[in-house]
Formats: C-alpha cells, sequence, structure tokens
C-alpha cells in the first residue's frame, strides 16, 4: 500500500480496513485479519497495526475477544457509512463548493 503525507498512516490503513468492511470481506461477526498479518500485508510496523485497531475499536467498528483475536462488529457497515457521510458533507463538500464558486462552476454545468 502506498501511503500519502496528510493523513497518519494508521487512519490510512483504518480507512482500507473499513473499505474492506463495506465490501463485505470480513462480515459483520467474521474474525479481522491478524495484526501480523495486516502488517505484513502493508509494509508497516505491526505497532501501526495496533494502534489502527484501537482507533477501530474506540469507533466500535470492531471488537475484540480476549484471547481469540478482533471481530467485524455487528453494526460496522453502518457506523461506518454515518462516518463517512458526515465527513463528506461537513469537510469535503464545502471545500468543493468553494472550489466551484472560485473557478465559475454551477450547478446546472455540474450536473451536465
Amino acid at each position: 500500500m502506498e501511503f500519502r503525507k496528510q493523513k497518519p498512516i494508521y487512519l490510512q490503513i483504518a480507512d482500507r480496513l473499513m473499505e474492506q468492511i463495506l465490501g463485505g470481506e470480513p462480515a459483520e461477526d467474521d474474525r479481522m485479519p491478524s495484526v501480523r498479518d495486516v502488517a505484513a500485508a502493508m509494509g508497516v510496523n505491526p505497532n501501526t497495526v495496533m494502534r489502527t485497531f484501537e482507533y477501530l475499536q474506540g469507533e466500535e467498528i470492531i471488537y475484540n475477544r480476549r484471547g481469540v483475536g478482533y471481530f467485524v462488529s455487528p453494526d460496522a457497515k453502518n457506523k461506518i457509512l454515518a462516518e463517512q457521510r458526515r465527513e463528506f458533507l461537513e469537510e469535503e463538500l464545502p471545500l468543493i463548493k468553494q472550489k466551484m464558486h472560485m473557478l465559475g462552476i454551477g450547478m446546472d454545468e455540474l450536473l451536465k
């Protein structure tokens, strides 16, 4: 995986894992890949992946079964979609609107 400088690596990994969950693999209540497997697949330190898992657990996207591993939370897809929708509406869309205004692009032109 190639990482961008604008966002911490652990959050970029979280985004990737959330995309996979939205795609249905792993499904809700399925076991997540191990920290070491994710680290090896993404070419990062296991501590970075552990930070990712802790973040996802804090967001209630995954949960930990002590001694067994991490699993996808039952309502993970809905939580991911709600957060991505909020992020788009509150953070990304205002920037798009500003750029459209600056470039003189109206809604009718955009809809074409």
